[in-house]
């Protein structure tokens, strides 16, 4: 059986944080600006720089797209 790419631990919303488990993200800023590919790790230290949160907005994408914002209000 191949391998398959684990299911977030929430079935109601997108990956926040550290449910993101690919090696790199295409990561848009908190005002929509387009910051580039940059690791995971990066990414979720620079949101929390910002007290906001690292959330995947297109997970089908390659690599997957994230945003910095505030998931409480995102949902």
């Amino acid at each position: 059986m191949p391998a398959q790419e684990p299911a977030p631990s929430r079935n109601d919303g997108p990956r926040v944080n550290h449910q993101i488990n690919v090696p790199q993200v295409r990561l848009v800023g908190e005002n929509g600006d387009m910051i580039g590919v940059v690791t995971t790790r990066e990414a979720i230290s620079m949101a929390q720089e910002v007290g906001l949160d690292l959330v995947e907005v297109s997970p089908n994408a390659t690599p997957p797209v994230c945003k910095i914002l505030d998931f409480g209000k995102f949902k």
